[in-house]
């Protein structure tokens, strides 16, 4: 996979973007697809110079494109423009499909080539990145017509988890889901590939070298999945631990601005990057100022669309923090234009986890990039979101404080008295409680406090029992 260099390396890769405007897709959405491809390209260290589209009625022909379009697609990169004879690797004795709305819109790109084809571009290509999940015959396909790497939307955004992964835990999962992507574009070649010895006494027909890598893959992957159960478990153990706290999960689509806000609200030094899936592991800090009882506030992996289904699934346990959260504060960059699709993907995702019906606050981040009228109109949109900007200390304290209403609504007040010889319950009750007034008389300390009830109720308990 394509390294993102330093300063001192070579220039990074030039990269073309291919996309597929497949039937019921418009051509804003179709450019919004390939705008968020050039941005992981970007991320991963790959330098777009062009964009080659096609309208398809879908994306299961052998090489993807058409012959006209493939053949374009060859100039941007040097590569011949035919798949060879049997690459196609078709079962024996089919039939192709034709489909004759394919081949009529084929033969009119065939034209509208002839006349660009003049127009030879000025740098070729050394990577193919395709904005869709390509079979293995069709990544071979699209190799051997270019002339050049292929890489389809799900490696590169594996390649970019696999980079971003910091614990032990994010790096397992990314490992998983690799592998599950790799296993089946394992390809045979040449060498090495004649049937290995079989069991007892050599007779049987064995296994292939092709055959054996596919096994040590199955067998690393269930050791890696036995691994990830061991350190999921203590992840739950820390989850458990404080469950007693009240848990506030930002969830939303990468690069919405979560960092920048987890940042403002609790004061932690966590990495925040203008880049695709800056964040992979679950980072818990406590609401700034910090408050009585305390409120936690997470930072949840970005969801993308499209994202690999292994990835969602090695990820479940970090999503889990969202699922177990008490409230979702799901973060939107309103200043992107396809952010009503953004919303879509992480509620999908968020059913999927299981976490659709949490209590949820939908925050539009970056409404410093808009205007006054676009933040009217989507104000009138949205009216039960919550506008803001993470740079502004004002709207982040705006927002705290619809935290702290939150987790309010359910507290009550009461008063408390604690005898001297039970004092040590004073601290629990600061810990557990919002402490509004303290006073000490002869045989102990009175204390007014706010709690939820629940957190009253096992004080009073504990207060009678005098434990």
């Amino acid at each position: 996979m394509p390294h993102a260099p330093s300063s001192t390396d070579a220039p990074l890769p030039a990269t073309i973007l291919v996309g597929v405007q497949v039937q019921g897709m418009s051509v804003a959405e179709l450019q919004s697809s390939l705008d968020e491809l050039g941005r992981l390209a970007r991320t991963l260290g790959l330098r777009p110079i062009a964009r080659l589209t096609q309208q398809r009625a879908g994306t299961g022909s052998a090489s993807l494109l058409g012959e006209g379009k493939l053949r374009e697609l060859a100039r941007w990169t040097g590569g011949t423009g035919v798949v060879p004879s049997g690459a196609t690797h078709r079962r024996i004795g089919a039939k192709p499909r034709v489909d004759a709305a394919e081949v009529d819109a084929d033969l009119a790109e065939e034209t509208e080539d002839d006349e660009a084809a003049s127009e030879a571009p000025t740098e070729l290509a050394t990577v193919v990145v395709v904005d869709h999940d390509l079979t293995p015959s069709q990544l071979r396909n699209l190799e051997a017509a270019t002339g050049v790497e292929v890489l389809d939307r799900s490696s590169v955004i594996l390649s970019i988890f696999q980079r971003h992964a910091r614990t032990r835990e994010a790096k397992l999962q990314v490992e998983i889901a690799r592998l599950a992507y790799l296993a089946p574009r394992l390809r045979a070649t040449g060498a090495g590939t004649d049937r290995q010895r079989g069991g007892i006494g050599g007779k049987g027909a064995g296994e292939s070298a092709l055959e054996l890598d596919r096994r040590r893959i199955r067998d690393r992957i269930a050791e890696l999945r036995e691994e990830l159960l061991l350190v999921q478990r203590e992840a739950s153990t820390r989850r458990a631990r404080r469950g007693n706290s009240d848990t506030v999960a930002l969830v939303g689509y990468t690069n919405a601005g979560k960092s920048s806000l987890m940042r403002a609200l609790t004061g932690s030094d966590i990495l925040v990057a203008d880049r695709l899936f800056a964040t992979l592991d679950t980072t818990v800090r406590a609401l700034q100022p910090e408050t009585r009882p305390r409120i936690l506030v997470s930072d949840t992996v970005g969801f993308i669309k499209k994202l690999p289904h292994d990835l969602v699934a090695s990820f479940r346990s970090t999503l889990e923090e969202a699922r177990d959260a008490a409230w979702l504060l799901h973060v939107v960059d309103a200043s992107d234009a396809s952010w009503r699709s953004q919303v879509q993907v992480t509620r999908d995702v968020l059913a999927e986890i299981g976490a659709h019906d949490n209590p949820c606050l939908v925050v539009l981040n970056k409404c410093d990039r808009l205007d006054a009228e676009a933040r009217a109109a989507l104000q009138a949109e949205m009216p039960d979101a919550f506008l803001m900007s993470a740079k502004s200390p004002e709207d982040v304290a705006a927002l705290r404080e619809r935290i702290l209403g939150f987790f309010e609504r359910e507290m009550a007040e009461a008063e408390l008295f604690i005898a001297y010889s039970d004092h040590r319950m004073v601290h629990a009750i600061h810990e557990a409680c919002r402490v509004l007034e303290e006073s000490h008389l002869e045989t102990g300390t009175r204390l007014r406090v706010r709690a939820p009830r629940a957190v009253l109720d096992a004080l009073r308990a504990g207060l009678a029992s005098g434990s």
